[in-house]
């Protein structure tokens, strides 16, 4: 009988490899840079085509490879990081395991410039698919370039599977973001097709947060807190928002030993900080670094590293909460209690040194509490009139002219029966009569009971609907302004919105690209009248900025219902009968009454067998 196992050719490992490691371009781009950064770079420019699928090419003034560390580089587990097992509980750098270059040479056509400074010539590589085709030296400037191009050229699959150029372009500007934020006093480069997206120059930590994140029209820099606490365990600091600019889609990072990290319990930490200081559906701004003993931490037991176990995470926890706590305190972003000292007591401060007199207490030895009124001096009795008090009791008795105001009552809704939805084979109330109750719901008989509305959603089920049959018909009413909105963003959210410019214009939201992050609001959709259209704007980057899916299937939807939320009537506005009973009709005529577009219930039923029940 034949043996069946055997051993897989090395292109065959480094693919299956490189599917751990290489996920998309944007891990291209992470393990080049961190490279880069490991060589002693200053100076690190990323160029890309086609958002990394037809080229990638990391540029770096570091100290560059010889002849042999080229080749040997792109051998599987070939590190100059890590020499044995107790390496990996000290590590400072931010690639050692010495699969990046191997798993990228194994899906790709990959070619590698380097020379070190102390040699005259330097070397190119080109390798495609773990083979490799030639090698032979060639005059190039210090420090080291790779030209990766046609990534997944070898893996069908994998390259059908990427996403679409926006998307995989705004994964690899989360990437890059994630490693410039922590080394800002290196100068980073981001070029796309030819297009300058960031230009990062050499600065200190609170400018380059605000360089990445903030605009022209927002002073970011100023709405960021600094934190700075050592102690034994761990050394943190960093910055963390108002908690006035806190947003739905808050930028959130961690990092530790110069290395970003996703840590769920940590944030619970943070958020516990910022305790009934935010609405609901907000978040803080946070950008916290940890720095600690590489003993105590464990990098290796995530594929990309973005995972990283602590040994001491419930002894954190209270450093974090204490200090963002701390800040908040000293910066008046808690609001304080302030107590009327007006007329309070004077209590003096103690001095030890003279001796405490008792209170004294005075006692009129004259006074007789059995002493009559008519004993006391100067009092006289009130004349009192007995006849006029009684004089009305003789008048004939007559009715009043007028009603007694009836007191307004509160009817008693008890929360478990407004389980039930409404029927959808015979929705329509049966009943012309509306009462809107406390501004905010719509109160009308049905056939099963009485039915209740929340107008405000209702209201955005009907818009959302309306936007939605624009999007797909594309003809969408603009309403012009007379003075144009003009907005600049910071480079993520400038194409974000470039790539949804087409899709707002069949709602009617005529946006124009300005300059080369700034863009003109030149119309908004009919019925946002009064409304700011810039936080409409930002609303719909937020909600598209990270998606996963290919921006055209998510694009409408978020569309529609932001636009919707933003042109909705408020709760406590007025609605007049003719307004009530047209946005009912209105309401049951959509594909589903019950439900908004994010899954609230709009329709609540309190069936005659209930109401019965209480009576």
């Amino acid at each position: 009988m034949n043996d069946i196992i055997h051993l897989l050719p090395d292109s065959v490992a480094n693919q299956i490899a490189a599917g751990e490691v290489i996920q998309r371009p944007a891990s291209v781009i992470k393990e080049l840079v961190e490279n880069a950064i490991d060589a002693g770079a200053g100076n690190i420019q990323v160029v890309l085509k086609d958002a990394g699928r037809t080229l990638i090419q990391v540029t770096d003034d570091g100290k560059g490879m010889s002849e042999m560390d080229a080749r040997m580089a792109f051998e599987r587990h070939a590190t100059s990081k890590i020499s044995s097992a107790a390496d990996l509980f000290a590590l400072r750098t931010m690639g050692f395991r010495g699969e990046a270059l191997a798993s990228i040479a194994a899906v790709a056509q990959v070619e590698l410039r380097t020379r070190r400074k102390e040699d005259e010539l330097g070397t190119f590589i080109n390798i495609a698919g773990s083979q490799v085709e030639s090698q032979q030296p060639g005059n190039c400037p210090t420090g080291t370039s790779f030209f990766i191009k046609n990534l997944f050229f070898n893996v069908p699959a994998r390259r059908k599977f990427l996403k679409s150029n926006e998307t995989e372009l705004r994964h690899i500007i989360t990437e890059f973001i994630r490693i410039a934020l922590v080394y800002p006093e290196l100068h980073f480069s981001l070029t796309h097709n030819d297009t300058e997206i960031y230009e990062l120059a050499a600065t200190n930590r609170r400018q380059r947060i605000a360089h990445i994140f903030g605009n022209k029209n927002n002073n970011f820099s100023r709405q960021l807190l600094p934190i700075d606490t050592t102690t034994t365990l761990v050394n943190i600091s960093g910055y963390v928002g108002t908690p006035e600019t806190a947003l739905r889609n808050a930028n959130q990072y961690f990092f530790v030993n110069g290395r970003y990290m996703r840590h769920p319990y940590f944030h619970k930490a943070v958020m516990q900080a910022y305790d009934r200081l935010l609405a609901n559906d907000a978040g803080p701004n946070y950008f916290i670094y940890f720095d600690i003993d590489p003993g105590s931490i464990d990098v290796n037991i995530h594929p990309t590293k973005t995972e990283i176990k602590f040994e001491n995470e419930a002894a954190i926890w209270p450093i974090i909460t204490a200090a963002i706590k701390e800040v908040l305190g000293k910066s008046n972003a808690v609001p304080s209690i302030e107590f009327d000292v007006e007329g309070a007591i004077d209590i003096p401060v103690i001095d030890r040194s003279r001796p405490a007199i008792p209170p004294q207490i005075k006692v009129n030895p004259a006074y007789n509490p059995f002493e009559t009124h008519s004993e006391r001096p100067n009092y006289s009795r009130p004349p009192m009139n007995w006849e006029k008090l009684y004089q009305d009791f003789e008048k004939p008795v007559s009715q009043p002219s007028y009603e007694p105001p009836v007191a307004e009552m509160e009817p008693m809704v008890v929360p478990s029966l407004l389980s039930s939805v409404i029927d959808q084979s015979d929705p329509l109330p049966e009943t012309s009569n509306y009462l809107l109750y406390k501004g905010r719901y719509i109160i009308t008989g049905g056939k099963s009971g009485v039915m209740l509305i929340d107008k405000q959603r209702a209201h955005v089920r009907v818009l959302f609907e309306q936007f939605m049959e624009q999007l797909n018909s594309r003809h969408g009413i603009s309403q012009q302004l007379l003075f144009p909105e003009i907005v600049e963003l910071n480079a993520a959210d400038a194409l974000v919105l470039q790539t949804a410019i087409d899709e707002l214009g069949c709602v009617g939201l005529d946006i124009a690209l300005f300059g080369k992050q700034t863009f003109s609001i030149n119309g908004i959709p009919a019925g946002l009248e009064g409304k700011d259209v810039l936080p409409i704007v930002e609303s719909i980057i937020d909600c598209i900025k990270n998606k996963d899916a290919n921006v055209k299937e998510v694009l409408h939807e978020n569309i529609a219902l932001t636009l919707a939320k933003a042109a909705a009537v408020g709760y406590g506005q007025p609605m007049a009968f003719e307004e009530m009973d047209h946005l009912v009709g209105q309401l049951f005529a959509c594909s589903n009454p019950n439900y908004t577009p994010d899954g609230k219930k709009i329709v609540v039923v309190l069936s005659n067998e209930e109401i019965e029940k209480k009576f």
